[in-house]
């Protein structure tokens, strides 16, 4: 494994990353950028993809657009949601590849771990 000659970050300077991460740590909010990395999405695409009701699905939009995660455009009586940065599609592609290399690993941690209220 390489060095890195960086500097260890404050709690301050890690304040916005750790603000990303605990926005997409939210199942829902990430299913819904997962969704949006295919495209143009409204609501009722949403709700239906989800399976989830449209309350709950509008109000996790609105925390990604108050993020500026995501982009609303209205088009007539819709609003038709998409991503705002592309970056975010490379964090994601970042995640999959880091989790294919940690095989189980994470999932089977006992603080975060998909496994963790059966313990």
């Amino acid at each position: 494994m390489k060095s890195s000659s960086v500097p260890p970050a404050s709690r301050e300077d890690l304040a916005g990353a750790v603000a990303l991460f605990h926005g997409l740590s939210d199942p829902t909010r990430l299913a819904i950028v997962r969704h949006l990395s295919s495209g143009e999405a409204r609501v009722v695409d949403l709700v239906r993809t989800l399976g989830l009701p449209q309350s709950t699905v509008s109000s996790h939009l609105s925390c990604l657009r108050d993020c500026e995660l995501i982009n609303g455009r209205p088009e007539g009586r819709q609003m038709f949601y998409s991503l705002a940065r592309p970056e975010l599609l490379d964090l994601l592609d970042a995640a999959e590849t880091l989790l294919a290399a940690t095989g189980n690993t994470v999932a089977l941690c006992p603080t975060y771990g998909t496994d963790r209220t059966t313990r």
